[in-house]
């Protein structure tokens, strides 16, 4: 005899695998460091250029490495042991945050201010870090899946991973930003040399959890046998099969292409609301609060029925606070229109991951996270520099209201075409007793 039962929902489940907070730990700690090295970037790269094109050639200088790589790197996810490649990915990203600490040291400082040289090597690092990126992306996103015991803790795993990155992505530019303004009252340069060595030793603290990390085999790969090319374009031919995948990578990538203006925060905090480096470091949290608590309340109370039509609200309400922060003069409206950009982002985040590691089968995860990191990883670098190049030819604030109104047309075209996203429901079945 059979019977029907909703499973129950614990919301803790995945928090009592060791491997799993093991993992979420390392990410931790790798999130604040690459926040923190954000912040620094951009205010450094501010304070010797004055050029809001300079701030968007930052993302561009890690964009177009990971977007070059990130397909041959899905096709390593899913031939090559993945902790085995995120240890070496995050060891590169440890030798870039040297670099860096190196670089705002007298004799890098002496480098940067020569007319042959300039800002190249700060662009050059972060070019090497956007490889090494490209690679741990999809690593990370196929192995974390191989640390549960059955699929039923999924949901709440990929809750509490964005959970982790969301309050890492809140303290790490907090740090960044009071380290360069606290330490840098007397000397700026002192204040960012500070802030990259905090980022170094946070990035050393995140390789050595990583390699804690007991490795697993790769899973079956099902009888495929294809050759490289074939591999490498399979991920592609995935998502772009799969309408209701589609819609919400498409969906996600250009809310986040034209909605964001995180690229012109270090402006906004000295030009605009004249609240300087420590200024830029809470702005630069707030979307990150917002978005944490959100997740967390998503861990006790998860997006289950109309998940779709949530979803596009949610990336509508990005849209609109985008366009509100744009218009605000005052430190603490814009504060909150952030933190609401960081709420409305969540949703997006939480429920594009559960269809991604729903829908995809183990042994293509790492092919199809390299996609996705092509559509969204790299899009907020894109966005970056989109957003840099819409400043100068528009101003900073009509660059950011023009892009938080196309985040509505978008949704507007999205809930016209994606009949498959507005009806999506991410009930649990019942299950057999």
């Amino acid at each position: 005899m059979s019977t029907s039962a909703t499973p129950r929902h614990d919301p803790y489940a995945a928090l009592r695998i060791p491997d799993f907070r093991r993992l979420i730990s390392a990410r931790a700690a790798m999130v604040m460091a690459t926040q923190i090295q954000g912040v620094v970037v951009s205010w450094q790269m501010f304070k010797l250029t004055n050029d809001p094109l300079a701030l968007g050639l930052i993302g561009l200088a890690e964009a177009i490495p990971s977007i070059v790589v990130s397909l041959y790197a899905g096709h390593v996810a899913d031939s090559v042991r993945r902790k085995n490649i995120i240890v070496s990915a995050v060891a590169v990203l440890l030798l870039c945050s040297v670099s860096l600490w190196l670089l705002s040291r007298p004799a890098g400082l002496t480098l940067l201010q020569k007319d042959a040289f300039y800002t190249l090597p700060l662009y050059a690092v972060i070019f090497v870090s956007g490889i090494a990126r490209g690679f741990l992306g999809p690593a990370l996103f196929s192995f974390m899946p191989q640390l549960l015991p059955d699929r039923q803790v999924l949901s709440n795993a990929i809750t509490w991973n964005s959970t982790t990155w969301q309050a890492s992505s809140v303290i790490g530019p907090a740090i960044g930003g009071l380290i360069v303004g606290l330490a840098g009252r007397h000397q700026t340069d002192a204040g960012i040399s500070t802030a990259y060595a905090v980022d170094a030793v946070l990035m050393a603290v995140a390789l050595s959890i990583f390699i804690s990390i007991a490795g697993r085999p790769l899973p079956a790969r099902e009888g495929e046998k294809l050759s490289l090319k074939e591999s490498l374009l399979s991920g592609v031919q995935f998502i772009f099969g799969n309408q209701l995948v589609l819609a919400a990578l498409s969906l996600d990538l250009f809310a986040v292409l034209f909605g964001g203006a995180v690229a012109l925060l270090p402006i906004f905090a000295d030009d605009i609301l004249k609240v300087g480096a420590e200024g830029l470091g809470y702005l630069r949290a707030a979307p990150a609060v917002g978005s944490v608590l959100m997740a967390m309340s998503l861990t006790y109370f998860p997006i289950r029925k109309w998940a779709g039509r949530k979803l596009l609200w949610a990336v509508a309400g990005f849209g609109l606070a985008t366009i509100g922060f744009a218009l605000s003069t005052n430190f603490w409206l814009s504060l909150g229109l952030l933190f609401l950009t960081g709420v409305f982002d969540s949703v997006s985040v939480i429920v594009r991951s559960t269809l991604l590691h729903t829908f995809t089968p183990e042994h293509m995860k790492g092919r199809v996270s390299a996609v996705n990191n092509i559509f969204i990883g790299s899009s907020n670098e894109i966005g970056s520099f989109e957003s840099g190049a819409a400043a100068k030819l528009l101003g900073v604030v009509n660059s950011v209201v023009f892009g938080g109104a196309m985040t509505l047309v978008v949704v507007a075209i999205t809930t016209l075409k994606a009949n498959k996203l507005r009806k999506l429901d991410l009930t649990p079945q019942p299950q057999k007793a």
